[in-house]
């Protein structure tokens, strides 16, 4: 959920073929390499986001027997939330750029007794071949961010839907709305003295934060009936230093702005982030809690 575009991507909002491929190797490299991290701090992502898949679910009229699209689904969601209400006679087909994070989705799968229901396939949501007119309902779960071509992806994912289909997908709100992601990004981009931000538009966590954006990018690749709603999606850690771990072993940015620095700074750094994060300390306890908001938004073919 938490990363950052390259120096030479972010030159401007429409990248070139060639930034285009330079990012999406960025991005697989990054979620391989924190794909074991996921899995050690699922039930912490899960129990914040949960609700948010039952929600994209319901947005999206999922019942036994329909065809369903995940993209981005990362380690399985909400892919396997989905499959667990189609029956035998449903489908699902979940897509990631991340060949580790894949590996982890299937082994998750497997063990749910879902093999069956679930399909995975490795590629990006604006270059993956899908079949036409297929899906009955096309959900993304805090991905859609990240497209460098998002245009080009959300036209895809239209083209695989059948006539009526949904496409309901979760972004993140902008940054002093969202905590858990930016506590640790701002703090160690102080700490490194990393360059701002890049310009809105570029992909990132919060690059359809903009409400106008986000509805306007779905109508402009098709989809009608666009509607937006938000809820809060909350975070908790027993402590501020396991917030600082779970972000350090989840967040690729965070690892790659920490990887030159020596040892010693490092740890400052981390120490940093812990104490940016006491600032959510639940009253004279040690528990974190981060209260977060996503947008959903939904169209339809």
């Amino acid at each position: 959920m938490i990363y950052v575009i390259d120096a030479q991507s972010k030159k401007n909002c429409g990248m070139s073929t060639l930034d285009s491929r330079q990012y999406k190797e960025g991005q697989r490299q990054g979620w391989d390499s924190v794909a074991g991290g996921w899995q050690k701090w699922w039930n912490i992502t899960e129990t914040a986001a949960e609700k948010v898949s039952k929600r994209l679910i319901e947005l999206a009229e999922i019942k036994r027997g329909s065809r369903v699209l995940d993209i981005a689904t990362g380690i399985g969601e909400p892919a396997i939330t989905a499959a667990k209400q189609l029956g035998n006679s449903g489908h699902v087909l979940a897509t990631d750029i991340s060949s580790q994070m894949l590996s982890i989705a299937k082994q998750r799968a497997t063990s749910l007794g879902l093999e069956q229901v679930i399909e995975f396939k490795e590629g990006d949501a604006e270059t993956i071949d899908l079949p036409a007119s297929t899906f009955d309902a096309a959900l993304c779960r805090f991905g859609l961010m990240f497209l460098p071509d998002l245009r080009t992806g959300l036209s895809n994912i239209y083209r695989s839907l059948v006539d009526g289909g949904r496409l309901v997908a979760a972004v993140w709100a902008s940054p002093d709305k969202v905590p858990f992601i930016a506590v640790a990004l701002n703090t160690v981009m102080m700490e490194t003295k990393s360059p701002p931000p890049p310009p809105a538009g570029t992909p990132g966590p919060f690059s359809l934060s903009d409400e106008n954006m986000l509805r306007n990018s779905l109508i402009e690749s098709g989809f009608k009936e666009v509607t937006i709603e938000r809820m809060d999606v909350t975070f908790n850690f027993d402590s501020a230093e396991l917030y600082t771990s779970f972000v350090y072993e989840t967040a690729a940015p965070v690892q790659g702005m920490l990887a030159n620095q020596p040892q010693q700074r490092r740890e400052e750094i981390l120490k940093a982030i812990t104490e940016s994060a006491r600032k959510y300390a639940e009253n004279d306890t040690l528990a974190v809690r981060m209260s977060n908001e996503a947008v959903c938004v939904v169209g339809t073919k």
